[in-house]
């Protein structure tokens, strides 16, 4: 009977899904598998694709529907012909929100750059996929887990392609341009707002001139005003007080839309994964 129930609600998630326009997988990992959301172009493919690495707050909001971030960029970017996996790194592992959590036990640097490596292998296993033309993406602490996995000093173990490039919305920057180690490996693009107050964009700024120094590709884009989760499609600027990690050390920081800075990250985001 238990398992009869448990079929009926899969296959009730299935459908929604279908309607959403993506399809609920399971990625195999290190640890077991992965919860993700997979959005698929129109056609037979085979298209180039994006790993897409959710922030702390997960892939789903309290009502079980994928967050309108995701979805938006989700169907945006499948849209435009690009095939979008969203591996659920906290929901996979029975965690919820780990914006208020300091000691994270799903780290950006280490567990979810491994998520990331899961993703991509999984996508290059189908025939409906570009195995060479995967690139990687990620909000927040999700943009960290773009930064850590694309150093040089830390090449895919396995022997199929790396990934051809990456973005990463407003990072925590700090850590890597620290680091005397770090050097960008692919194309890079960093999108941040210069209002920021939970992840500022001055350690991007210098992480970028020092990586461009060097001769990586390394882009920075800063938008005048524009605070964290500024490509959000409607969110009210609003503080929040519920943060681990904020510049400000107040576990507060400010966020929302800006319309203008949104409209630009998309383009520009269009443009730079048209390379692949």
């Amino acid at each position: 009977m238990r398992l009869a129930i448990a079929l009926v609600g899969f296959a009730l998630l299935s459908t929604a899904a279908q309607a959403a326009g993506y399809e609920r997988v399971r990625v195999p990992s290190y640890d077991g598998e992965l919860d993700a959301v997979l959005y698929l172009p129109q056609g037979p493919g085979p298209f180039p694709a994006v790993v897409a690495m959710h922030g702390c707050g997960g892939l789903w909001r309290d009502n079980g529907q994928l967050s309108t971030r995701h979805s938006d960029w989700g169907e945006r970017l499948s849209m435009s012909g690009i095939a979008v996996l969203m591996p659920d790194s906290y929901g996979s592992r029975k965690l919820g929100s780990q914006c208020g959590v300091k000691e994270l036990t799903v780290r950006a640097s280490r567990e979810r750059v491994a998520d990331a490596a899961a993703a991509r292998q999984w996508l290059q296993s189908r025939t409906d996929i570009r195995a060479d033309a995967i690139a990687l993406l990620g909000w927040s602490g999700g943009g960290s887990t773009v930064l850590a996995a694309i150093r040089r000093d830390r090449r895919p173990a396995d022997e199929r392609a790396d990934f051809a490039r990456a973005v990463a919305f407003y990072p925590g920057c700090r850590v890597q341009s620290e680091s005397a180690s770090f050097s960008a490996r692919l194309p890079l693009m960093i999108l941040m707002g210069d209002a920021d107050d939970w992840t500022p964009a001055a350690p991007c700024d210098y992480l970028a001139k020092a990586a461009r120094a060097r001769g990586e590709k390394v882009e920075l884009v800063v938008y005048p005003g524009a605070l964290h989760d500024f490509d959000h499609p409607r969110l009210e600027v609003r503080e929040r007080s519920d943060i681990a990690n904020s510049a400000t050390g107040t576990g507060k920081a400010t966020v929302g839309t800006n319309p203008a800075a949104r409209d630009d990250a998309i383009k520009r985001v269009k443009a730079f994964l048209k390379g692949l």
